[in-house]
């Protein structure tokens, strides 16, 4: 879930793909998404461990997973991944399992999050942030506002090149299919097969396909509408106030970034030490209220202003979320989706 272009300044990030180093246990090599830590955090860090962390960033699942299998793991001693990823990183020998006895706070989580259906009991993973795909608009020069998924077919017309989707399959498709009434994670052929046929349709409107890059075009007057994540449209409505954002009424996915160690970290030390860190309540409250990410630890939402914690486009009521669905592994049906996607992009 990335928040690039969010005016935070960060500290010490690299060029993405440069090779870090962290042969010193007193250095720290994070890979991340864009957004997820800035200098605050990292000062903080510091003073309490004595750590000097420093971070890369990636794009998505599918870049950041590639990089690490291409590298044999590289140096990074800490990753996050989105939940659903985890698994397959575990499947292929990426990850650590995790020494509970060296955690402290897990206890903290809502209920929900202690046993998430994509790492049962925690066993590889410690969820970081969650959050709603959502739809964000210009409510100054929209003429209406949209509701659910269909919007974008309907009024594709005044939407014309001034929209964008995110640049990913599972969740492009996955909405497609839920305003077909069919599942995010449907593995029927005849569903993917219908979504794309939408697709097709949809997509001489579509400006690009952008996870990141949509949120200074819409700033600047540039889109209409973007299909982005609820964090990063927060922290936008929030800059501009005639920018809002809806989660589909027929429901969206709930998404869970998670921080895992590789198998390959040179420092484990380090490592468990920015898990605990990141567990404390105020540490996960003040990212919550600086960097516009729903909170996974329920100490630290008690700890909100009532502003924050009430605010439903973070933190949406159950009835909502009730029609919500987590990405889900779907197996080697993954084929198709990706089948899919590059067909509806290279048409």
């Amino acid at each position: 879930m990335v928040l690039s272009g969010c005016g935070w300044k960060l500290a010490e990030v690299k060029a993405t793909g440069q090779s870090p180093s962290s042969s010193n246990k007193k250095v720290l090599d994070i890979f991340t998404w864009a957004g997820y830590i800035d200098d605050a955090l990292l000062k903080r860090f510091k003073n309490e461990t004595g750590i000097d962390a420093r971070f890369n960033v990636y794009g998505s699942n599918e870049e950041m997973l590639g990089k690490i299998q291409a590298s044999g793991g590289g140096e990074y001693s800490i990753i996050y991944p989105s939940d659903y990823i985890v698994s397959q990183m575990a499947e292929l020998g990426l990850v650590s399992e995790l020494d509970h006895s060296r955690l402290q706070g897990l206890t903290n989580l809502f209920p929900r999050f202690q046993n998430p259906p994509a790492d049962p009991g925690l066993r590889y993973s410690v969820p970081t942030a969650w959050g709603t795909t959502v739809l964000i608009y210009n409510t100054e020069r929209l003429k209406s506002q949209p509701e659910d998924w269909n919007f974008l077919w309907e009024h594709q017309q005044e939407l014309a090149k001034q929209m964008t989707l995110l640049d990913d399959p599972r969740e492009v498709l996955g909405a497609t299919l839920k305003m077909l009434g069919y599942s995010y994670n449907s593995s029927d052929p005849e569903h993917i097969r219908q979504a794309y046929e939408k697709l097709v349709a949809l997509k001489p409107a579509i400006a690009s396909f952008t996870t990141d890059a949509w949120q200074n075009q819409i700033l600047a007057g540039d889109l209409l509408l973007a299909m982005g994540y609820s964090a990063d449209a927060n922290k936008l409505s929030r800059q501009n106030n005639k920018l809002q954002y809806v989660i589909p009424r027929s429901g969206s996915s709930v998404w869970m970034d998670t921080i895992v160690i590789p198998k390959t970290a040179p420092n484990p030390e380090g490592a468990y030490a920015w898990i605990n860190f990141m567990l404390q309540p105020d540490v996960a409250a003040q990212i919550c209220e600086r960097l516009s990410f729903a909170t996974p630890n329920q100490v630290a939402y008690n700890q909100l202003s009532p502003q924050v914690r009430n605010n439903t486009g973070l933190f949406p009521p159950e009835e909502l979320l009730q029609k919500c669905e987590s990405i889900a592994q779907v197996g080697e049906f993954v084929e198709v989706y990706d089948r899919y996607w590059t067909r509806l992009r290279s048409s």
